[in-house]
């Protein structure tokens, strides 16, 4: 029990990033996991992480709440909306073989890193953070066509999330900030309250199938590591524009790595 202590401060920095750029950690989570356990099935990585992403959600929704930065009614219809994709894509997960599991992690983190890089600065506002960091959205981020295109798109990102243990925030927070146009920061918090749901859903799936079966204390190790209190409070005091360049960067750097490996 004791020779998995060391993955606790792992769990620590997984939940401070993850929830600092609204990703809970499953995007820095599953590939380590990929690299410290080749030999472990695609079902086992993506169950662990989903599990440890929904701890760091949960965590990280609750500051955010008190920062009162959470739009509520997005994130109810989002991840209402998410939770059956979630569901296909944990029993999917099964169906995926390691190989093919790592090269979709791979393409996935490179395709989000080269949006977040490629877009130009300067289409709009959305990006900005509030005068006010408790100011929520503007009417125009309420629009009912906004609502249901996000409504739709997390479908998808529920499937994914699910699919490959990523809690699905590295596809929620660009999908907020540049397509419905919500502000950096209530975009990371508002994708917390949706990982939170969306990785409860997911977990409770791996759990009813048995996949969080084959190493519930390596999960339990990494989830007592949560950093999402410390993630939350960095936020404050770094500006919206750094938290998309680092998530830029980190998305790019995991995702070669990652790609690499499912080529070797």
């Amino acid at each position: 029990m004791w020779q998995l202590a060391w993955l606790a401060p792992l769990g620590f920095f997984v939940g401070a990033y993850g929830t600092l750029i609204g990703a809970g950690g499953g995007f820095v989570l599953v590939p380590i996991l990929l690299l410290l356990y080749p030999g472990e099935s695609a079902e086992s990585v993506a169950a662990t992480s989903l599990a440890v992403v929904f701890f760091n959600a949960l965590s990280g929704s609750a500051a955010y709440a008190r920062m009162k930065r959470i739009d509520y009614r997005a994130a109810l219809l989002f991840a209402g909306a998410g939770v059956p994709g979630a569901i296909l894509g944990s029993m999917a997960t099964a169906w995926v073989s390691r190989p093919l599991f790592n090269a979709l992690v791979g393409v996935l983190l490179l395709a989000a890193a080269a949006f977040l890089i490629l877009r130009p600065n300067g289409r709009s506002n959305a990006a900005q953070d509030p005068a006010n960091p408790e100011d929520l959205l503007s009417p125009a981020c309420r629009t009912r066509n906004k609502l249901l295109l996000g409504m739709v798109l997390s479908v998808f990102v529920g499937f994914l999330s699910s699919l490959l243990g990523i809690g699905g925030g590295i596809i929620h927070v660009p999908v907020l900030v540049y397509v419905l146009g919500f502000p950096t920061h209530v975009a990371t918090a508002t994708s917390h309250l949706i990982l939170a749901i969306i990785a409860f859903t997911g977990s409770a799936v791996h759990l009813a199938d048995g996949s969080l079966a084959y190493a519930p204390l390596r999960t339990g190790w990494l989830a007592v590591g949560v950093g999402a209190q410390a993630g939350a409070a960095m936020s404050r005091r770094i500006h919206g524009k750094w938290i998309l360049r680092g998530l830029a960067i980190a998305l790019g750097l995991v995702g070669l790595r990652v790609l690499i490996l499912a080529m070797s």
